[in-house]
């Protein structure tokens, strides 16, 4: 039993390790707080029973092209604002380092229950591991004008108050905090660190194939005005938070079909608001402006793009579709044609879907993390996940190393992604450099300089390679020069005709292929 500020909670013992889960670290947060920040829980007598994870957020299901690769478990109640601790050895005296984990999922989907996400190995290591849960979709990114932007955010700042407050009685100690995130929830961590506010909560940080970044605010503006064009109600929190809350989350799984990392398209997504977020946070870093002075580790894998086209067929049409494929792609990343034609000159032997997924791979993932390495030498740790999963076809994808940084590839969850057999040899060395990360700060590889030095993992023994992305990087960066030194490009009268609206009519041919796929 451990107290919290707001009351005790009993956990569990398993397997050396003391569990637990679903603690509420704010109120939930419908009723009156629904679209609002995060308030404090009710305190509570006695001692809460913290033996099952808490409620999940809402959100819609996964397709059935993806739940085949994905798992999303649901647990149902109001009180999502939850979180889990694995510790070692609960009290004051163990002054453990910490790690507290944000999920990913688009911002849309994905809970701390997720078996992967299991924190008994960072515990049995001597990491004291916390896993929190945040609102999703429309509740925690929706833009309105008579509400504060980013409550999601808002969820997280308020998890990272209460470890602030709180991890000490569970054995952790709130000097030796590292946040960490994969997806978006890197995306998350990236604002995070840029966040005034946020100050003084963290120490490092770790963002996994997600880079610190803000979202156009009128494309989550037309997320919120497609949901409430289907709902019949005004673009207000308001009108929102009368509406039952599966029939707003049918609104959204219908307003966001058409849209994907891969094809663009509205979402949600954390914007400037003037407070929490006061101006773009990979900007921010870049400048220097952040509240974490200390060390990152950060990276991507091999094949980012494949958990994107490979589920439902879109791998396939990408590459029959060719030239208008990647004039798709272009429009999506605002290149030139220099650009994709010096991937084909690096990459001589790669298909179309390939050319097209590491341009836009490039574009929304690697170029801003090395941008942000580059800020950071001396204190930046870059690392390429680089193992192709035994399932055919997803190669080293998207979300396939978090099995391996949690060394949970035996769980059903994580074969789902990587199938059965993988390799244990790397498990332990990911999962090793994470813990080493959270003690010390070094996650056991050379920092980044002007060599920039990538630790390359599951391809072959782990090694550190200098510059291994450099080409593609420079073809974005004269790419950027060439078009700062362009003159304006007339555009035609009538609005219809050009390169533009031609792009345009692209991207919708490939999002219909998306949806046939799915």
């Amino acid at each position: 039993m451990v107290r919290t500020p707001y009351g005790a909670v009993r956990g569990r013992r398993e397997d050396g390790v003391a569990v637990f889960r679903g603690i509420p670290y704010a109120a939930p947060p419908f009723g009156p707080h629904r679209f609002r920040p995060p308030v404090p829980p009710d305190p509570w007598d006695g001692a809460r029973d913290a033996g099952a994870f808490g409620p999940t957020a809402p959100q819609p299901p996964y397709s059935e092209a993806f739940a085949e690769y994905l798992a999303d478990p649901v647990v149902p109640g109001d009180g999502c604002l939850n979180l889990n601790v694995w510790t070692p050895q609960p009290g004051p005296a163990a002054r453990l380092p910490v790690l507290v984990w944000l999920h990913g999922g688009a911002l849309t989907r994905g809970s701390s229950g997720v078996p992967v996400y299991d924190g008994r190995t960072f515990a049995r290591d001597g990491v004291v591991l916390v896993s929190v849960n945040y609102r999703l979709g429309v509740e925690g990114y929706g833009l309105f004008p008579d509400a504060p932007a980013n409550p999601g955010l808002r969820d997280q700042l308020a998890a990272l108050r209460w470890v602030h407050e709180s991890i000490g009685a569970f054995g952790g100690d709130p000097g030796r905090v590292t946040l960490a995130g994969q997806s978006a929830g890197a995306i998350s961590v990236g604002a995070l660190i840029a966040a005034p506010q946020a100050q003084g909560l963290f120490h490092r940080a770790v963002l996994q194939s997600g880079p610190p970044e803000a979202a156009d605010r009128d494309k989550v503006r037309r997320m919120v005005r497609r949901m409430a064009a289907r709902l019949k109600v005004p673009a207000t929190a308001e009108a929102f938070a009368a509406v039952d809350r599966e029939v707003l989350l049918r609104a959204q799984a219908e307003a966001g079909r058409l849209s994907s990392p891969i094809l663009g398209g509205p979402a949600f997504g954390i914007v400037v608001d003037g407070d929490l977020v006061p101006r773009d946070p990979l900007q921010a870093l870049v400048e220097g402006d952040a509240a974490v002075g200390a060390e990152l580790l950060m990276g991507w894998t091999r094949d980012e793009y494949r958990l994107w086209l490979v589920p439902g067929g879109l791998l396939e049409r990408v590459d029959r579709l060719g030239a208008v494929a990647l004039a798709g792609a272009m429009a999506r990343c605002r290149c030139g044609h220099e650009v994709p034609r010096g991937y084909r000159a690096l990459h001589p032997e790669a298909g179309t879907a390939e050319i097209v997924g590491q341009l836009v791979t490039d574009h929304l993932l690697r170029i801003p993390l090395h941008r942000l390495a580059e800020a950071r030498p001396g204190s930046s740790y870059v690392y390429e996940f680089a193992w192709p999963s035994l399932r055919p076809g997803l190669g080293a994808c998207h979300a396939l190393e978090l099995g391996f940084v949690f060394d949970t590839g035996e769980v059903p969850e994580s074969a789902k992604l990587s199938g059965w057999g993988a390799p244990r040899e790397l498990a332990e060395e990911m999962h090793s450099a994470w813990v080493r990360f959270a003690v010390d700060g070094d996650p056991g590889w050379q920092a980044w300089d002007t060599s920039h030095p990538v630790r390359i993992l599951g391809d072959g023994e782990p090694r550190t390679v200098h510059g291994p992305r450099d080409g593609e990087f420079d073809l974005w960066a004269a790419d950027a020069a060439a078009r700062a030194s362009a003159p304006p490009v007339p555009v035609p009268e009538d609005g219809a005709a050009g390169r533009g609206a031609e792009l345009r009519s692209v991207v919708r041919l490939l999002r219909r292929g998306a949806v046939r796929g799915h």
